[in-house]
């Protein structure tokens, strides 16, 4: 039998996973399986520029992982068992929308069905979960009914069929300073001059900025006409309006909600150890502190830095989680020293339209460095990565050894002390010859 890993989610962090296992191990030995409720990769960090008009390339995930050996499962997952080590899961096909999105996340939750309406179970020997986040509207009054938002593509392209039909002189009013917000502003400023483009702020713009890439920025809101109103908390979103603390109003025909996403508690329903934020809290290497059959990466892991303060949502700690969780895995499944990762966080780079951008590099306590990058340099470089990280998931074994490495039947012990042998995936007593199934007498 052989061993059983199941990725959640297709995203930056799952697809690049199931990738890098396939590429790193025998197919001789392993299966495996990744779910995700929409067919298509979605590249998230471009999805402000879908909301403009921009059109993205479509990636199949059956076309990105053909000839790989990696199973393409097109499900909502719904619960997650870890004691009997099954994923409830229900066909993506029976509840998605015409661009396969999910009813909730694209990358895999939902709402389930149940027992005998659909829900089937998948069962694994290692479990990665990469099943990101979704817009948080914290409760905000109206925000979740009028309110559009880019962390979906479902949803960002609702947002731009409305700004499709939105005449000139149309107010759009970006709630959230952050990167996402920041983005989504400059690129609907840039595409669509015809529209009043405001940002909400709940500080000072940039705040986190060094002095100069701030100046940088606010000039790049004064160019592309961009109102700011700083420290203003959005208290409900109305059909044509927003509400600010005080009860001020603020204009707009379509409100874009970029003030924070959060993940699904699927995670804590199972029983998973997870912080206050719904991550699950995990160790060095992205293994479940409270399930070691279980390792997660990108949004969902609630991970500590080098610095010793846990990653921030982000795509670069996306990256630097999953290739410590598939390094973890291989090297456990293959009898390896389980290497250790940098878990620095280097920067933001962040775009201000097509032709400029911020890259702000940070210390280890996190704080701004003095120098940045600015202008169409940087625009280059963002440009850069973007592609980058498309192509890679494009090719998800590129380079390819000609020889991948087998699994060793050495068993692994779990919490119970019963070892599993990480071939079959089968459990034994902690007093029996994990092999031979021979009693050893103490």
């Amino acid at each position: 039998m052989k061993h059983r890993i199941v990725v959640l989610g297709a995203g930056y962090a799952g697809a690049y996973a199931a990738g890098n296992l396939a590429r790193r191990l025998s197919p001789a030995d392993t299966e495996i399986t990744v779910v995700n409720a929409a067919p298509d990769f979605v590249e998230r960090m471009r999805l402000h520029q879908l909301a403009s008009g921009r059109d993205l390339a479509v990636r199949k995930l059956t076309d990105v992982f053909a000839g790989t050996g990696v199973r393409v499962r097109l499900a909502h997952v719904t619960g997650i068992d870890p004691e009997r080590r099954t994923v409830a899961v229900t066909p993506a096909a029976a509840t998605t929308g015409e661009d396969g999105s999910g009813t909730e996340t694209e990358t895999g939750t939902g709402t389930g069905t149940g027992t005998g309406t659909g829900t089937e179970e998948l069962a694994y020997d290692t479990l990665l979960y990469a099943l990101g986040s979704s817009v948080a509207h914290h409760g905000v009054p109206g925000a979740a009914e009028y309110a559009f938002d880019v962390a979906g593509r479902s949803s960002a392209l609702r947002l731009r069929e409305r700004l499709a039909v939105l005449g000139a002189g149309g107010t759009v009013l970006v709630v959230g300073e952050g990167l996402t917000g920041i983005e989504t502003a400059t690129e609907l400023a840039e595409s669509r001059p015809d529209l009043t483009i405001a940002l909400a702020a709940r500080g000072e713009l940039g705040a986190w900025l060094s002095p100069k890439a701030r100046l940088h920025l606010r000039q790049a809101f004064d160019r592309l006409g961009i109102t700011v109103h700083e420290h203003t908390e959005v208290e409900a979103v109305e059909p044509t309006r927003a509400i600010a603390a005080g009860g001020t109003p603020l204009p707009a025909d379509v409100t874009v909600w970029s003030a924070g996403f959060a993940v699904h508690p699927l995670a804590a329903a199972a029983g998973l150890e997870v912080a206050e934020t719904g991550r699950i809290v995990v160790d060095r290497t992205m293994r479940s502190v409270s399930h070691p059959d279980v390792y997660a990466a990108g949004d969902s892991a609630h991970a500590i830095g080098d610095n010793g303060l846990p990653l921030p949502m982000s795509c670069a700690s996306a990256g630097f989680t999953t290739m410590q969780a598939t390094a973890a895995i291989i090297a456990r499944l293959t009898g390896g020293e389980v290497p250790t990762t940098g878990l620095k966080y280097y920067g933001n780079h962040i775009s201000l339209g097509r032709r400029d951008a911020i890259f702000q590099m940070v210390g280890g306590d996190v704080r701004p460095k003095a120098w940045y990058l600015g202008g169409r340099t940087a625009a280059r470089l963002k440009a850069g990565v973007l592609a980058g990280a498309g192509w890679n998931i494009a090719h998800p074994t590129s380079g390819m050894p000609k020889r991948r490495r087998r699994l060793t039947t050495a068993p692994m012990p779990d919490r119970s002390g019963a070892r599993t042998d990480v071939r079959t995936g089968a459990r034994t007593d902690a007093r029996t010859d994990a092999r031979t199934g021979v009693k050893v007498t103490p």
